[in-house]
């Protein structure tokens, strides 16, 4: 071989094709570099070497449509045509400017005829009845139900109005796993299945075992969603 060549050993680790390989080394002999590296693929650039190698297949698809073996170098063809640098013997490089076709006019757009309209004002006549009907319905609820019920009714009232409040200040991208940790934290059921599963009656010693076991899958598995949901969040 001429000096100044260079020999690849792909079997260098299993004793090479070349008897002057060495494992793992490059050796010069006679002015001939032999490689024989055993981490080649560690040592090549993965992602640029498969893109050069996916180009080149899909350029040699595109010259040979007959799928024959044989390229055929279309010039009409403006890859293959810049691609090219030599042929028949003749410099075709660089090669011309690509043909640009030219954008239709846009059309010229009409100015809008702008219709004056008399903005009307908002009438505050029906939210004033929906809090008047509202304030007359729980005055009358005040006035013939237990002390007792409008106790849990104003914590009802109020907790509907926190909850609200808390859901409408958090991201909508937020809603699901919001939505998934109050689904567990709604399992608070489960403390009066645990009050009544030593009850006397059979029944209802059953139902609340049975409640035991769904609440505790749901409580489980509400805060698991939630963890893994905000997992995907963090990254």
């Amino acid at each position: 071989m001429k000096n100044g060549s260079v020999i690849v050993d792909l079997a260098a680790e299993q004793g090479g094709n070349c008897k002057l390989s060495e494992a793992g080394k490059v050796v010069k002999v006679h002015g001939v570099s032999i490689i024989g590296y055993t981490d080649l693929p560690s040592r090549l650039a993965t992602q640029s070497s498969q893109l050069y190698g996916t180009n080149l297949r899909h350029l040699m698809t595109d010259m040979c449509k007959a799928k024959d073996g044989n390229a055929v170098v279309d010039f009409e063809d403006e890859v293959v045509r810049g691609a090219t640098v030599v042929k028949n013997g003749e410099v075709t490089w660089p090669p011309p400017a690509p043909k640009l076709s030219a954008a239709p006019p846009k059309p010229k757009e009409e100015p809008a005829v702008e219709k004056a309209t008399a903005a009307e004002k908002p009438s505050a006549r029906g939210p004033m009845m929906v809090l008047a009907i509202g304030g007359l319905a729980l005055f009358g609820l005040g006035a013939v139900a237990p002390p007792s019920f409008m106790a849990h009714f104003t914590v009802f009232v109020l907790a509907c109005f926190i909850g609200y409040m808390v859901i409408w200040n958090v991201a909508p991208a937020l809603h699901t796993p919001l939505m998934s940790v109050t689904n567990a934290i709604s399992s608070i059921i489960i403390i009066g299945a645990l009050m009544q599963i030593s009850s006397s009656d059979n029944l209802i010693m059953w139902i609340a075992g049975a409640t035991v076991l769904l609440t505790s899958i749901n409580i489980a598995g509400g805060f698991a969603v939630t963890r893994r949901m905000l997992e995907m969040f963090r990254r």
